[in-house]
């Protein structure tokens, strides 16, 4: 694995262009409890580890966003992920900074940890009443089909600007090196990844959590964090099924080359071909089907 996976999430304030860290790590990605495993005829106690799962509400100053539940870790990315791939943020340095719940607020420390206030440089409201209607009318995108896509064609979403090809075999060495990246699957077996690549095919980031989207937003957080915006020499490879929100997301970081073990959604697809995104699925076992953007895929 890369050197940048072992790096700690800085506290998220703006300094020199980058973005650093100012929010407390969540200690609890999994949690042990006891359970009861039948086996061919006997029954035993045994202790478990289940992949933990908690909201995290995040806020415009003191204006609620969205709620979010996902796996506590690399809430800062989180957050930051999100703002950007939902179009909260037309350009990284609009986020000024990232906060804890205001000290104020009567919050035990466990649920202050539950809570992220962004501040943006300009914010725009017309734009934010627009998502916060999405975000809270449904877990999805808010919105379907052609109406879907129209909408991110008003965001000012376009094609990556990439000139990157990757060989098949490249592709087939990616999920082998995310699976052995999942630290916390393998403990737990309950939580999806994404992991970023370069062209070559090393691992430079990989994230985990509950929610397959949230796990999107950690990596392009990541990425902020890193200034490697817009990601346009990278692959973005996804544990489970790549639906409409995961190449949205990556669409907005730039990414042009999204990659999943599983199937994509008819949206999904209809997106990759509109925006010239390379879209494979079924990654696994040395075999992979091109959905869109095979121009990319070398033989």
């Amino acid at each position: 694995m890369n050197a940048h996976e072992d790096r700690p999430s800085a506290p998220l304030s703006h300094s020199a262009g980058r973005l650093s860290r100012q929010i407390p790590q969540p200690e609890h990605s999994l949690e042990w409890t006891q359970v009861t495993v039948w086996q061919d005829g006997a029954a035993t106690g045994q202790q478990d580890s289940l992949a933990a799962e908690e909201p995290l509400e995040i806020r415009l100053g003191d204006q609620p966003l969205a709620v979010t539940m996902r796996t506590p870790g690399h809430d800062a990315e989180l957050a930051a992920g999100f703002l950007l791939t939902e179009g909260i943020l037309e350009d990284p340095d609009d986020l000024l900074r990232l906060d804890a719940a205001p000290p104020g607020e009567k919050l035990s420390a466990r649920a202050a940890q539950n809570v992220i206030r962004a501040t943006l440089r300009e914010p725009d409201v017309d734009r934010t009443s627009r998502a916060q209607r999405n975000f809270f009318a449904t877990s999805s995108c808010g919105l379907c089909g052609k109406a879907s896509i129209e909408a991110l064609r008003h965001r000012g979403l376009r094609a990556p600007a990439s000139a990157i090809a990757v060989s098949a075999e490249t592709l087939c060495e990616l999920p082998p090196r995310l699976r052995a990246a999942q630290t916390i699957f393998s403990q737990t077996g309950g939580l999806h990844a994404a992991a970023l690549f370069d062209a070559s095919g090393q691992l430079l980031v990989l994230r985990e959590d509950i929610g397959r989207h949230n796990a999107v937003d950690k990596v392009v957080g990541w990425a902020m964090q890193q200034a490697l915006l817009p990601l346009s020499e990278h692959i973005l490879l996804v544990s489970g099924r790549c639906g409409f929100e995961i190449t949205q997301k990556a669409l907005a970081a730039g990414i042009p080359i999204v990659a999943s073990i599983s199937a994509p959604s008819t949206l999904a697809v209809q997106l990759a071909r509109e925006f010239q995104l390379t879209l494979v699925g079924f990654l696994r076992d040395r075999r992979f089907v091109v959905y869109a953007g095979s121009a990319r895929c070398r033989w």
